[in-house]
């Protein structure tokens, strides 16, 4: 299959490159720089010169090819809202590209608002148009299936880790070694799930391959990890205190991450691991972190 992958030479979307050309698939990777066109061709993919604000090249890269992988997004959070909507009409220009044509695309969404306060599984679904949160990444991907396109969402967990990562993680380490300690909120019981880069780039490829219309994957390898147990792994690792601080402080301590750092978003992978044999094998999180590179 010829696959147009968008963030291609991101964290995640790098990994998914390898992982298809790996399996014998073709890559038509999105590329906006020369930088990122020379990590493409060397990891054996085409280029395809564009950006997710490009709709053009949007449209053009998914007419030459066989399936979509969406793994793009601007992470840019002093913008958040505006690069959500971007988001939101890239997904509809490759849908439009798509409409009738049976082709699969996989877009990408989160675990982490699915059903904050309980157990998020691949069957809760959010109701159209009732989102309050600004991504709305699976309300789009439902309407352009309704384009007649094989439509899917994997849902990344909050921590998708490994060695460059650069999401919340190395943020909260950050924050840690500015206020020399490490916080947790309340009895930080709240709870994350995480899952290895690779392990997830396996479920994008499994993903693409075995689609079902509609259907929610979870990139969850493991379904509960409390904020405490993370909040004490940065502090063993920097050498500085563990600190719980009162939820009134939260957002004076961790900023706009505050509302991450409290949210409680077990996941379950049940779903995902029998209708696609996924079998997340790399390491945990907490193991990742404790090997050091996180904190060099």
């Amino acid at each position: 299959m010829r696959v147009f992958v968008t963030g291609a030479t991101g964290f995640v979307g790098s990994a998914v490159v390898k992982e298809l050309i790996g399996a014998g698939h073709q890559v038509l990777g999105l590329a906006r720089s020369d930088a990122s066109a020379n990590a493409l061709i060397e990891a054996g993919a085409e280029v395809h010169r564009g950006d997710l604000t490009d709709l053009d090249s949007l449209r053009r890269g998914a007419a030459a090819a066989d399936g979509i992988i969406h793994t793009g997004f601007i992470h840019d959070f002093t913008r958040y809202k505006e690069m959500c909507e971007v988001d939101k009409l890239a997904i509809e220009a490759i849908g439009a590209e798509l409409a009738g044509s049976n082709r699969p695309f996989i877009v990408t969404s989160g675990t982490a608002l699915v059903s904050p306060g309980s157990v998020a599984t691949e069957a809760i679904i959010p109701a159209p148009g009732v989102s309050v949160h600004p991504r709305v990444s699976e309300q789009t991907a439902d309407a352009v299936a309704a384009l007649g396109v094989r439509t899917a969402v994997v849902r990344l967990s909050p921590s998708v880790h490994d060695e460059g990562d650069y999401g919340f993680i190395p943020m909260l380490i950050n924050i840690a070694r500015e206020k020399g300690f490490s916080a947790y909120i309340g009895e930080g019981l709240n709870c994350w799930t995480a899952v290895h880069r690779l392990d997830a780039a396996v479920l994008y490829r499994l993903a693409l391959e075995n689609v079902t219309p509609r259907a929610r994957y979870h990139g969850v390898a493991e379904e509960a990890i409390t904020f405490k147990t993370i909040a004490e792994t940065i502090g063993k690792q920097l050498n500085i205190p563990v600190v719980s601080v009162p939820a009134a402080e939260a957002a004076e301590h961790f900023g706009w991450l505050s509302g991450f750092a409290c949210i409680d978003c077990p996941a379950s992978n049940k779903i995902t691991r029998e209708s696609l044999n996924w079998q997340p094998i790399q390491i945990g999180l907490i193991a990742d972190m404790e090997k050091g590179h996180y904190f060099r």
